[in-house]
């Protein structure tokens, strides 16, 4: 059955931390019409300040998504996607006095929230949905990412780091917005301690802090609170792959797999499916090249 498109029924306003900034960002999400997608507006800046969330405008991808279109660019999308995603939002339109989305928490809970307060409406126009029709994969450095036709919309991740806190994990979701919310929307970004420093010095994660991300130190996670899943670290980067696939502009109809993925090869993996015409549909419809 086909689902209609949804916007805000109500704007919506927060303010918290830049991750990377170190400096206080109001955000305030606003309703808008059908097939607009997600747009980002920039209100410190003059002239052209729009920027679409649109995979194609992805230009840096370290310690986070950033959108990139000229002079525009909007950093740390990813957890704020994964909530629009979450909470069945398809048109809004976010307007942020900074560089980039406050971080809040780390996770998606407190945008889940402030959607939820702002409450959802149908609109007349049918959900778009992209359709995997065949496998695609990619891979950099040891870390493959890979996508292949599906019923619902399913991600398994596998990551592994040298570091006991962590070690090998792995989970896979069959993903709704019910599962999203439950299983994935609380789990936090993470780092380690010994690398606060070295980006401090190129100039990110200003802002971080026990408060907004698990911090692990040489032999333990440093947060006095410890973990909210067991296996949080995985957790968090099913919903970071929810929110960076969710720059497709709609809602895929497939299935991803992630072997130590992260917001670079997520990207690549949907460029790479979105270039080959052969690979994907919108709502049963063959569409056009990308070009």
């Amino acid at each position: 059955m086909t689902q209609a498109q949804t916007t805000l029924r109500h704007a919506v306003t927060c303010s918290g931390i830049g991750l990377h900034s170190g400096e206080m960002v109001q955000m305030r999400l606003h309703p808008a019409a059908e097939n607009t997608g997600i747009r980002f507006r920039r209100t410190d800046l003059q002239g052209q300040n729009e920027i679409a969330a649109d995979f194609r405008l992805v230009g840096a991808t370290r310690l986070g998504t950033t959108l990139m279109d000229g002079d525009v660019s909007i950093a740390t999308v990813e957890h704020l996607m994964a909530a629009l995603w979450g909470c069945g939002i398809d048109n809004a339109l976010i307007e942020v006095d900074g560089p980039e989305v406050p971080i809040m928490d780390g996770s998606s809970e407190p945008f889940v929230f402030l959607l939820e307060c702002a409450g959802k409406r149908e609109q007349q126009a049918a959900r778009r949905v992209i359709q995997v029709l065949k496998p695609v994969e990619v891979s950099e450095n040891g870390a493959t990412a890979r996508i292949a036709p599906g019923e619902g919309f399913s991600i398994g991740m596998e990551i592994r780091f040298p570091h006991a806190a962590i070690a090998e994990q792995k989970i896979t979701y069959e993903i709704d917005g019910a599962c999203f919310k439950k299983n994935l929307a609380r789990a936090r970004t993470f780092g380690f301690a010994e690398e606060v420093e070295q980006m401090r010095a190129a100039g990110l994660a200003r802002g971080g802090s026990l408060e907004n991300a698990i911090v692990i130190g040489p032999d333990k996670v440093l947060n006095a609170e410890g973990l909210r899943y067991t296996d949080e670290f995985v957790r968090h980067k099913v919903l970071d792959a929810v929110g960076d696939l969710f720059l497709a502009g709609a809602h895929i109809q497939g299935s991803v797999e992630g072997f130590r993925s992260g917001h670079g090869l997520n990207n690549k993996l949907l460029r790479a499916l979105m270039a080959d015409n052969t690979a994907w549909r919108v709502s049963g419809e063959k569409v056009p090249e990308v070009a």
